[in-house]
């Protein structure tokens, strides 16, 4: 079987049965094109199905031959390997030759966080006289009561938001719905946006459904959001580099921080894997390195000489 029946095989695949993003679907297929096009340099007449570990090797060392970082080389090879697992689902490969090909050795990077003084700085800063001044206050109080991905909130419908009993409903990545609780001020905030603000604006046809809406009626979005966070940080006086998913990260490291649960954190945040939560235990170690530096009386002389 050729290259192009077999990526738009699976492509469908990601599509139907993984429910992947438009955005990754582009990417995993981007990747393998590449791959493609590497063979036909190198004028090797191979279908996917006759591939063998030291083809896929050799493409990774032609791509470190070209400087491409390894961040990139490591997310080509999770495209492949990904390709791979599906050629071996539908029985096409008996093998997978990338199961024993190490990726590079990526370093650990954590993500910036604020402190819960840094919150409330931030909060304080949005002008509640502003025509949108209390959908922003609400917009940002809720990603940071929940931990919620901004595509989330700006997506949030008034059906999933159960101020009763203190519970937002979300459709997350790969369309997989959580429940997530949510407390007093928030809801107090957005209570205080629909009764108000909202109620002034005429929803366009399709958005109805939505709580969050901008001066037309319609959705928000991404880059409108992050754009209110780079103009509010500067009015808090915060130097970090900060992005609406910092309230996420925030959230998840002063839970961690406090003593929640590891899990209960990973359902909250919705991630698959226990794994990519216990980074925020790696963030609070780090906040406790920092409390000990500060604080105890042997290092605070010792910074003082």
């Amino acid at each position: 079987m050729d290259w192009n029946s077999l990526i738009n095989g699976f492509r469908q695949y990601i599509s139907l049965e993984k429910g992947l993003s438009n955005h990754t679907r582009l990417a995993y297929v981007s990747d393998l094109r590449k791959l493609e096009w590497y063979f036909n340099e190198q004028e090797l007449k191979l279908s996917p199905i006759d591939l063998k570990p030291q083809n896929v090797i050799d493409f990774i060392i032609y791509l470190n031959s070209l400087g491409i970082g390894e961040r990139s080389q490591a997310r080509m090879l999770s495209s492949i390997r990904a390709f791979f697992k599906y050629l071996l689902i539908e029985d096409l490969i008996q093998v997978e030759p990338t199961e024993l090909i190490q990726g590079p050795k990526l370093p650990i990077t954590y993500p910036e966080v604020l402190s819960v003084e840094e919150v409330e700085n931030f909060l304080s800063v949005i002008d509640l006289s502003d025509p949108h001044g209390h959908r922003n206050r609400a917009m940002f109080e809720t990603l940071y009561a929940c931990g919620l991905r901004v595509s989330e909130m700006i997506t949030l419908k008034l059906a999933g938001y159960f101020p009763d009993i203190g519970f937002v409903r979300v459709i997350g990545k790969n369309n997989k719905e959580r429940i997530v609780p949510i407390g007093e001020t928030a809801i107090q905030q957005i209570n205080f946006y629909l009764e108000g603000e909202r109620r002034q604006v005429t929803p366009k046809p399709g958005f109805e459904n939505y709580v969050f809406l901008n001066r037309r009626g319609a959705g928000l979005t991404r880059n409108m959001i992050f754009m209110l966070v780079k103009d509010y940080a500067i009015k808090a006086g915060i130097e970090k580099n900060i992005s609406p998913h910092t309230f996420r990260h925030s959230f998840a490291t002063h839970l961690v921080e406090g003593g929640a649960d590891l899990k209960a954190v990973q359902d909250m945040l919705g991630h698959e894997s226990i794994t990519t939560t216990e980074i925020y235990t790696h963030l609070d170690m780090g906040y406790l390195r920092e409390t000990l530096m500060r604080y105890h009386p042997l290092y605070v002389r010792d910074s003082r000489r």
